[in-house]
């Protein structure tokens, strides 16, 4: 069966870093990517820009994009965006059988345990990992940063290709070949500060923004209080 990957973030704005992981991830694993953008974060604090306005930019950024595809369900479900009630509702919607796939950074992973019913995460899909060039993910680095999760995966690694033989349970580690230097905290800054920021995000994306006077505008008023 096909593995289906699940990306889910603020994309508070999406950038092209976003895109580089979907695609790399796409064309590695020859997998459609569902991008999800969440209402609620809970790990986060306030969003930026909307919901509406995060899911319109997602749209803008994968238009003509083969694979990649805006999912809105956690838009459409009150309170805080929960992976785990997320993944519940898949799990439902594609079958018990389904290889499903949540993406995350390395550095999610080694926060994994501050999520709401970490554990039961693997009863529902596989974590898939992505790595940045030069950051080691290993067994010592995890064990360092976040033993608890350390002790929970240690039997579940595996390599990405064999994510598709199994509904869920795994954890494996996908690198980028490339180092991205693009971060949506930094973009704010940029936008806020009237700093060059519009090749960090596709064309599509950089004139909603302006239309729409995105993060510059806020980042100002938040200034003058």
């Amino acid at each position: 069966m096909t593995l289906q990957v699940f990306y889910g973030g603020t994309f508070d704005p999406v950038h092209c870093g976003h895109l580089a992981v979907a695609r790399a991830v796409r064309d590695g694993l020859q997998a459609p990517v569902r991008l999800l953008p969440a209402a609620d974060p809970p790990h986060k604090g306030p969003t930026h820009a909307d919901a509406q306005q995060r899911a319109r930019m997602l749209d803008l950024a994968t238009a003509g994009e083969r694979g990649l595809v805006v999912d809105r369900r956690e838009l459409r479900r009150p309170g805080p965006s929960y992976s785990i009630d997320t993944l519940r509702e898949l799990r439902e919607e594609l079958g018990p059988q389904a290889p499903i796939a949540w993406l995350i950074g390395s550095d999610s992973l080694a926060q994994l345990h501050t999520w709401h019913r970490w554990r039961e995460l693997f009863e529902l899909a596989h974590i898939l990992v992505v790595t940045r060039p030069g950051t080691p993910v290993d067994a010592q680095w995890l064990a360092q940063q976040a033993p608890q999760v350390h002790t929970e995966v240690a039997a579940r690694q595996c390599p990405p290709a064999r994510l598709k033989a199994s509904p869920a349970g795994g954890l494996a580690l996908f690198g980028l070949e490339e180092q991205r230097p693009e971060s949506s905290t930094e973009l704010r800054r940029r936008i806020a500060a009237g700093e060059p920021w519009q090749a960090w995000v596709p064309p599509a994306v950089a004139e909603y923004i302006a239309r729409k006077q995105l993060y510059a505008v806020q980042a100002a008023s938040a200034a003058s209080l």
